[in-house]
């Protein structure tokens, strides 16, 4: 059920508490921004490196990214930092190793990996490289198997760092309170040759986010790495470029993208998550979440510990679809 003391919170958020302002020094770090060449990537990226952060911006075009970073620097007083561009193709699970390994003859440990690009609501029967629907490809599929294949470096960085402090920070929304189905996905609706309702693709995506936080952070907390998944909040960014409609109907409540920054930083950085908060929701603009529904959370659950088990379901599909390229 929707709880929606719950929503009114997400819509209207309280001051953020962690800004560009009063953000500690990130000298001697390392992080990935998937999506940092624009919207609510390229706000992070910014922040990151002003606080002396070393920051890749992922994304498909060299271009893009270029320059976004010299519009960074241009609009830093001091530079302390570090920006380069990390090409990234999610939505051809073949392309991702390279990527990884391009990242690899550069960085030998990473500390924070923000899965923040996505794609909401393409033409309908839009498909990935490997012929998935391109939503649950480029927001589910390719970040899941990039993720896997950079978690050694996250060890790396993990061994040396306090705990929770190593991060991988999914990208959810707040149409997953609002209008998923009970139990969060229905998987039946994966198999589909093609699907015929691009919203419910897309929250499908965007709870998958979700699961897989919880289920790879279960994985990973024995090395000290924490993975939570966070809604940005409603911001006006490109993300909507396919529901022009839809962006001008809701414009009164969207937000500049730099505070859904602030959501994605505190979330990547704040010292209040704990390996106490493994698969946690946070939500705008950087707190948790107060009350989940509990459908999902029973999904988050296995059947032994109580729950449907919908979510240990969901990885082992994705786990599938790219184990070719792992």
């Amino acid at each position: 059920m929707i709880k929606m003391g719950a929503l009114l919170t997400q819509f209207f958020p309280p001051s953020p508490i962690l800004t560009d302002k009063n953000l500690p020094s990130q000298e001697g770090k390392v992080f990935i921004v998937t999506g940092g060449a624009s919207g609510i990537g390229f706000q992070l990226s910014a922040i990151l490196y002003q606080a002396g952060g070393n920051v890749y911006i992922a994304g498909r075009s060299e271009e893009d990214a270029k320059l976004s970073i010299q519009r960074i620097m241009s609009l830093s007083a001091v530079g302390v930092g570090k920006l380069s561009y990390l090409p990234l193709h999610l939505d051809d699970l073949s392309s991702i190793r390279a990527s990884v390994n391009k990242f690899k003859s550069k960085e030998t440990k990473l500390n924070v990996l923000w899965n923040n690009a996505g794609v909401s609501l393409p033409p309908l029967g839009s498909k990935s490289s490997q012929g998935h629907e391109l939503m649950l490809a480029t927001n589910c599929l390719g970040p899941l198997l990039l993720t896997k294949l950079l978690l050694p470096l996250l060890e790396v960085a993990a061994e040396s760092s306090p705990p929770a402090s190593v991060r991988v920070v999914w990208t959810s929304s707040q149409m997953v309170d609002m209008i998923a189905p009970i139990g969060g996905i229905v998987m039946e609706d994966l198999t589909e040759s093609v699907p015929l309702d691009k919203t419910r693709n897309y929250v499908t995506s965007k709870t998958g986010n979700w699961f897989l936080a919880s289920e790879l952070g279960r994985e990973v907390a024995p090395k000290g790495i924490l993975s939570v998944v966070q809604n940005p909040g409603n911001l006006n960014t490109n993300l909507l470029r396919h529901v022009k409609w839809m962006k001008l109907l809701t414009s009164p409540l969207l937000y500049n993208a730099k505070f859904g920054a602030y959501t994605e930083l505190w979330a990547g950085l704040s010292t209040t998550l704990t390996m106490e908060h493994v698969g946690a929701y946070v939500i705008p603009w950087g707190r948790l979440h107060p009350s989940p529904r509990q459908d999902l959370l029973d999904a988050l659950k296995s059947r032994d510990c109580g729950g449907t088990g919908v979510a240990t379901e969901f990885l082992g599909w994705c786990v599938d679809k790219i184990s070719t390229y792992v």
